[in-house]
């Protein structure tokens, strides 16, 4: 009969395995108290083994994400790791939060499920890069090129005013140089016509007429070259200005084009134009959210679904015992403390009375000694006596 009842409690058979204590330990259940509880340690291995999978989840999700920003396998790796590592802390200390007294508390539950549902909203995103790698890749080129159109347009937009003013000029310049030589033009012409007779006085040969407008058109083809000499400096200036401007431009274009990269942030932005734009992406896009989220959420809905056990029992009433054990060490221990100080004072009592016991005779000697000093120098002033007196005898 009592090998039966020791086979049903599992004290003596049951012995787990270092993977099933690694779950445990991972539903943070002590391995003393939930060995004996044959049905609570399955549900408590059910709860550790989705505490695993979000382990995993993290540690793949992050470690993707760093690679996003570094180039390096090793250095992607470690940092995913030690953020695996932190989310496993947060899971652990979430399930061990919640007991069989909170599991009736909306409020403790609510704040619970927020930061996992925060949590596994943010670990989503770099799995969902993964998964859209592809598609994302192609959005970020079409992205990068209207980047590039919206800052060629900046930059227009920029430089359009000094531009303006600048073609406004040379504009000004080229009418003047313009309107100056249509008068060379005509001068000329009238020239030419007063010499082959076909205008002016009708006469054919250089007369006096003719002579006079030749001279004229001198004039003023001379006033024009020198103007449009004294002109040239003016438009090469603004030229060369022009080719600064546009050369400026080209150069930040090209840094601007350095910049363009496939990071973190620009994939995120990739895929939110991507879902935007791709009716068949939304779908499949959200699924992948929900299930992703759930598998941070499983294991705080695993802790707070299964039913209470054997061992939610066991832990209340040993920490019940453990605080009254606690309590009563306490309060021995302060008796102890008392006892002690009794002792020690009753006996320091009795060791003081002996000491001025034997000290009274030596006492006594000392005084009389001083006494028959003081007489052997015809007395002196008493009360220097008594200062001395009290200075080398009395406490």
């Amino acid at each position: 009969m009592e090998s039966n009842a020791h086979s049903f409690l599992g004290r003596e058979d049951y012995e787990p395995s270092s993977f099933t204590q690694l779950l445990w330990w991972l539903a943070t259940a002590e391995k003393e108290l939930i060995k004996d509880c044959s049905v609570d340690r399955n549900r408590y291995a059910i709860t550790g083994a989705a505490v695993l999978g979000t382990w995993a989840f993290a540690t793949l999700a992050w470690s993707y994400f760093f690679s996003t920003v570094v180039n390096s396998i090793i250095a992607a790796i470690l940092p995913g790791i030690f953020i695996g590592f932190i989310v496993l802390g947060i899971d652990r200390t979430l399930i061990k939060g919640i007991t069989a007294v909170n599991k009736r508390k909306a409020l403790p539950i609510f704040f619970r499920m927020l930061l996992a549902l925060t949590i596994g909203t943010f670990m989503a995103q770099p799995a969902l890069l993964y998964l859209f790698n592809k598609e994302i890749h192609v959005q970020i080129s079409l992205d990068n090129e209207h980047k590039k159109i919206s800052k060629q347009h900046e930059l227009d937009s920029l430089y359009t005013p000094e531009i303006n003013g600048l073609l406004q000029e040379k504009k000004s310049i080229q009418q003047q140089l313009t309107a100056k030589y249509n008068e060379v033009a005509a001068s000329r012409n009238a020239f030419i016509a007063e010499t082959d007779g076909t205008g002016g006085s009708g006469k054919i040969g250089l007369k006096d007429i003719a002579r006079a407008k030749q001279n004229e058109y001198i004039k003023l083809n001379e006033a024009y070259n020198n103007l449009n000499a004294g002109m040239q400096p003016e438009i090469s200036s603004i030229d060369s200005a022009l080719n600064v401007i546009n050369q400026t431009k080209q150069k930040e274009m090209q840094a601007f084009n350095v910049l363009m990269n496939d990071g973190f942030l620009t994939q995120v932005e990739a895929l939110h134009n991507l879902i935007k734009n791709n009716t068949a992406a939304q779908f499949r896009y959200y699924l992948l959210i929900i299930i992703l989220v759930l598998i941070e959420l499983m294991p705080v809905i695993a802790k707070s679904l299964l039913p209470d056990g054997t061992y939610d029992e066991k832990v209340r009433l040993r920490e019940i015992m453990e605080k009254e054990i606690v309590k009563e060490n306490i309060q021995q221990e302060g008796k102890l403390k008392a006892m002690y100080n009794a002792v020690a004072a009753e006996q320091e009592g009795e060791l003081m009375h002996a000491f001025f016991d034997a000290a009274h005779e030596e006492r006594r000697q000392k005084m009389h000694n001083m006494l028959q000093r003081w007489k052997e120098n015809d007395g002196g002033s008493f009360n220097k006596l008594w200062i001395n007196f009290k200075k080398d005898i009395l406490m």
